[in-house]
């Protein structure tokens, strides 16, 4: 029998891939305090100082002693209550060298003392530790693996074991989550949090959420590493070597600030996030890098090439990568970098993200106003981050040539979706009309801006950066960037998590368009063929205000509208997220919001910052009334935006023309209705408005009005001519074939045999069909409600009679709940709606049962599935534990939880499984509330609970001598309580008494009577030497040690055994201070 694998195994084997990359191991018990070669003063000091110090001492020779000192010291002593601050602050420190000043010859300067050498690995330590124990507020912590560079820990490692079921990633994540609250202090020194269980492997920062840790898919770059390669391994390989991880530290961690204002209190905060690159936008931007050095260099061709990822995988942030690693790179002299849009508001968007990661650029980018501060900005010697829109490098009066703005090489131009028609350079021909007649009195050259770029920056390098592939039939792109240089298509998105897929649904049949539409959109859609960017020529034209007409017809709008209301209504009901409306023209968007808001006139209010729809436009006055009452200024649309993306505001729906369909980043944006003519490129980035990843959001959907479906389908043929896999989007029905898949998955338990059923058959002879193990819950559709009630409890108890129930049972209707929510409201979801309600009650109660009270369940962590609401089963109460298992509250019944007539009724009832998960999560709940006030006991109580728990999940006690234990260790629960009574001590002082006796040899010599009397002068010594900082103080925890230890002397407590009872009592003490300082 080979033996089974476990969380030490898992270790070993992350240990041994880092030691054959040149890390060293130690194991934490070898330095600890204490330890022969002890590295640590005590279990608070996180950073191996000495470590440290020789790192210093080596890596800056010349700067003195007493500075290097300073230095150590000022990143020994980060103290702020708030964590990600420390973090940054430390960060700052490491990457660009801590500042120590001095006065020369009355002139301020400053040292600066280097952390970390960047430029050659091999001059720093690489440590590997593990079991290494931190204590910190009373709480003692071990991390599974550490990794210290130079002393400080810049990666902590939390591996669970694969074959252990309950041991989930997930689990791992939370365990983070609780050293984050436990121990802190590790992280003001984190760079990277690693999570696996040992075959799964993802990274995040100290700051992302479960859905941000990411995968690390390759080991060296170059390919993809085969499925069958623990994920576990590649990304030690991947990501943690040492050139790297120092790397990843030094150029690709950003903390971005954005600021978000409380609309009710009008205060602005500032919110920081930590973000770490994923591995496709880490090796991107090295290659790009690269590329554009060579590019720029002597024999260069000043096309530094272009980047393809997919639209939602972060590319403005693999941007932001790109230029801090650039401005460092010592071959390009500190270069200026000009980030080109073709749009005002991508522009604004684009700067944002720049603005908000000042710290890695390490300087301030700025927006050039017009043409005249552009030239201003770009004649500068050298650095310098310059936003500009296209359009400024038109030359002024009409000239063919754009006057010569800076011959150096060191300028990079950065061109955001980088494959649009201007960018060419191509001659044509313009009339040249009079400004006041405005009739044609000659002609012009004109060129495409690629050719008035080059007039201006003739010497610069050229990089683009696209979410969407270059078309095959597109010459001007690769003329002016060159070739891909990293590619990231929709297939590796989706399978790495960093978008969610999109699916399409047609609703043409519900607002029907006449012959003469259809007609129309098809003769326009041949001529955007020739043009993909609308020109207000075109628009001007005849065909174009027809086609405006027809769509917008009155009749016609009425009915979108009451099918859009009906449509996100039935959404919104188990999808938590919003919506988007792309209308044809401002006047349509007009009138459909006022159709709207006839059907839901609550929806509507005059106020922007409150209201369920809101049109995002301009307008002028000339517009007229209607239209002119939705303009909005830039600032209004910026809070109209944080409005939009903030999942708990109450606006729901936007409408828009042109606004926000590229470059505006919603997450819990899930649904976009479009209802205007859109091809190529700007269909593609519409769309991808709902494919960014939020909570467990599995997908976003499209819906088309207009028959875009061919427009669809020619976008996803160029999609893959260029290389690209991954369907844009798919059609619905996929998603409908899911949920069937699912339905059919979780109708499956009611047809295995149940452990159960005789009990239950007993109780209800109707609740299995005749002659068959198969469980009828379709009763439940036809009962009253009374009778509905019992039917659940059934269903539980049959669900907990199968081989692993519980968890199977939660986690396939937790699978059909997503699939559910995305197909929602075709007629196959509607059909099985009331199956899905009925099967959500039962999860929503079993659920009850899961978790040991330590945070939430696995299942009941946030999530975007909403739960369906039928109206016999809820009332606005909260389902809890005892209704769940079908019982009356002790309270409601007069009783004590554990009192004999309440645990005499739990052994009676007719459903033993649920008696015995109800029995589990209270003992369970009240063994945690009393580990605050007595540590010993609880503890035992814990090891008996457990350990009857093991007995019977091996077979080696039946379900109702389970029972009869649990009942058992209820009733020594009680007893431990009226034991204070029986000693004449109060509570607090029993603690301190079960603490001394632990110890069987003291109790001899000593005897009862005076270990009460010891316990009464240590209670009442720990309630004088509480202070409210004690927890932080070393001193405090030192003082109350040597009280403690006079007391136990003086009293002739056995030497040979104080030192366990000196810990134990400290241990019950710090719990205590707590709450004696909260009086």
């Amino acid at each position: 029998m080979s033996k089974p694998i476990t969380e030490d195994k898992i270790e070993n084997f992350a240990l041994e891939v880092l030691q054959a990359m040149g890390w060293q191991y130690i194991h934490g018990l070898a330095i600890a305090p204490g330890a022969e070669q002890a590295e640590r003063e005590n279990f608070e000091q996180i950073v191996l100082v000495e470590r440290l110090r020789k790192s210093v001492s080596a890596l800056n020779p010349t700067i003195p002693y007493d500075a290097q000192e300073q230095a150590v010291q000022k990143v020994l002593r980060i103290y702020s209550p708030e964590l990600l601050h420390n973090n940054e602050t430390f960060h700052q420190l490491l990457v660009e060298k801590v500042k120590i000043p001095y006065q020369q010859d009355g002139f301020e300067r400053s040292y600066e003392v280097a952390l970390i050498d960047f430029e050659n690995p091999l001059n720093n330590e690489f440590l590997c530790v593990n079991q290494y124990t931190i204590v910190e507020k009373n709480q003692n912590k071990r991390p599974d693996v550490l990794l210290f560079v130079n002393g400080l820990p810049l990666v902590v490692i939390e591996l669970k074991n694969a074959a252990d079921e309950n041991a989930t990633m997930r689990k791992a994540f939370d365990q983070l989550q609780t050293y984050k609250a436990t121990i802190p202090s590790l992280f003001t020194y984190n760079a990277i949090c690693v999570i696996s269980d040992g075959m799964e492997c993802k990274a995040g920062s100290v700051s992302a959420g479960y859905s941000r840790f990411m995968a690390w898919k390759t080991a060296d770059g170059k390919k993809e590493a085969s499925r069958f390669i623990p994920q576990l391994e590649i990304l030690l390989k991947g990501m943690l070597n040492p050139s790297t991880l120092l790397d990843l530290v030094r150029n690709f961690i950003v903390f971005e600030k954005s600021k978000k204002e409380d609309t009710k209190t009008g205060i602005t905060q500032i919110e920081t996030v930590k973000k770490l690159a994923a591995y496709h936008q880490y090796y991107a931007v090295n290659k790009a890098v690269q590329s554009s050095i060579i590019a720029s260099g002597i024999n260069g061709d000043k096309r530094g090439g272009v980047v393809w990822h997919t639209q939602g995988s972060g590319k403005s942030l693999s941007m932001v990568f790109y230029s801090g690693k650039l401005i460092t790179a010592p071959e390009m002299q500190n270069p200026t970098i000009l980030v080109i849009t073709d749009r005002n508001d991508l522009d604004d968007q684009l700067f944002d993200t720049f603005a908000n990661s000042k710290q890695l650029l390490r300087q301030e980018p700025v927006q050039a106003k017009d043409r005249g501060h552009l030239k201003e900005l770009l004649k500068v010697a050298s650095g310098g981050i310059v936003f500009a829109t296209i359009q400024k490098f038109l030359p002024e009066d009409q000239k063919s040539v754009y006057e010569q703005l800076s011959e150096r090489k060191n300028i990079v131009v950065i061109a955001d979706e980088a494959h649009r028609t201007q960018y060419g350079f191509e001659a044509s021909i313009k009339e040249v009309k009079d400004k006041e007649t405005k009739e044609k009195i000659g002609e012009r050259i004109a060129y495409g801006f690629a050719k008035y770029m080059r007039d201006a920056l003739p010497n610069a390098t050229y990089i683009g950066f696209t979410g969407t592939p270059i078309e095959g039939t597109d010459v001007n792109t690769p003329q002016v960037f060159g070739q891909y240089v990293d590619v990231y298509d929709i297939s590796q998105a989706v399978a790495d998590g960093a978008t969610v897929r999109i699916y399409y649904e047609s609703r043409l049949a519900k607002v029907n368009l006449d012959e003469e539409g259809k007609r129309l959109i098809e003769e326009f859609d041949a001529e955007l063929e020739q043009d993909e960017e609308i020109t207000d020529q075109q628009k001007a034209k005849a065909k174009y205000t027809k086609l405006e007409a027809i769509v917008g017809n009155e009749e016609r709008i009425k009915n979108l509208a009451k099918d859009i209301v009906n449509h996100s209504e039935q959404r919104q009901k188990v999808f938590d997220g919003k919506g988007m409306i792309v209308a044809m023209s401002r006047r349509i968007a007009a009138n459909l919001y006022k159709e709207i808001i006839a059907l839901r006139p609550e929806w509507h209010n005059d106020d922007l910052s409150k209201g369920v729809i809101k049109v995002v436009m301009t307008s002028t006055s000339a517009d007229g009334p209607e239209m002119q009452r939705h303009n909005t200024t830039k600032q209004q649309r910026k809070n109209l935006a944080e409005r939009m993306k903030d999942p708990a505001d109450p606006l729901r729906l936007v409408i828009v023309r042109d606004m926000w369909l590229t470059g505006f980043d919603a997450p819990c944006l899930h649904t976009l209705y479009i209802d205007k003519p859109m091809r190529g490129h700007n269909l593609m980035q519409a769309i991808a408005r709902v494919n960014r990843v939020f909570k467990d959001k599995p997908g976003g959907l499209v819906v088309d009005y207009l028959g875009i479906a061919t427009d669809l389908k020619k976008a996803l043929s160029f999609y893959s001519d260029a290389g690209g896999k991954g369907e844009p989007t798919l059609d619905l029905e996929k998603a409908i074939a899911l949920m069937n898949e699912k339905f059919e998955v979780v109708q499956q338990f009611f047809n295995e045999e149940a452990k159960t059923q005789n009990d239950i058959v007993a109780e209800e002879p109707e609740a299995y069909y005749a002659n068959s193990f198969k469980f009828n819950y379709r009763r439940f559709f036809n009962v009253e409600a009374k009778e509905k009630m019992s039917i659940i409890l059934q269903t539980e108890e049959h669900i907990l009679g199968l081989e692993d129930g519980k968890t199977r049972f939660i986690r396939e209707v937790t699978l059909l709940s997503q699939a559910f929510a995305l197909s929602i409201p075709h007629e196959r979801a509607m059909e099985i709606k009331d199956d899905i309600a009925f099967f959500q009650a039962v999860k929503a109660r079993l659920v009850k049962f899961e978790g040991t009270g330590t945070g939430k369940s696995d299942i009941e962590i946030e999530t975007a599935i909403k739960q369906i609401v039928d109206e016999a089963l809820s009332s606005d109460n909260v389902i809890d534990i005892f209704e769940a298992a079908g019982i009356d509250k002790p309270e409601i019944s007069g009783l004590e939880v554990l009192s004999d007539e309440f645990l005499l009724e739990v052994k009676g009832m007719k459903h033993q499984n649920l008696a015995l998960e109800l029995l589990k999560k209270l003992l369970n709940d009240e063994i945690k509330t009393r580990s605050k006030t007595n540590l010993v006991k609880s503890k035992k109580l814990l090891e008996m609970l457990e350990g009857a728990i093991k007995r019977y999940q091996n077979n080696l006690l039946t379900t109702a001598e389970i029972i009869q234990e649990l009942i058992n260790i209820a009733k020594e629960i009680k007893e431990t309580d009226k034991e204070g009574e029986r000693l004449g001590l109060t509570k607090d002082e029993v603690a301190f008494y079960n603490a001394l006796e632990i110890n069987d040899s003291a109790v001899i010599i000593l005897g009862d009577d005076q270990l009460r009397e010891i316990a009464r002068e240590i209670t009442e010594k720990v309630k004088a030497n509480a202070t409210i900082d004690w927890t932080i103080r070393e001193s405090a925890r030192a003082r109350l040690m040597v009280i403690v230890k006079r007391t136990l002397t003086k009293w002739g407590y056995p030497p040979d055994k104080q030192a366990k009872a000196i810990e134990t009592v400290l241990k019950q003490a710090e719990l205590m201070a707590d709450f004696f300082t909260k009086d």
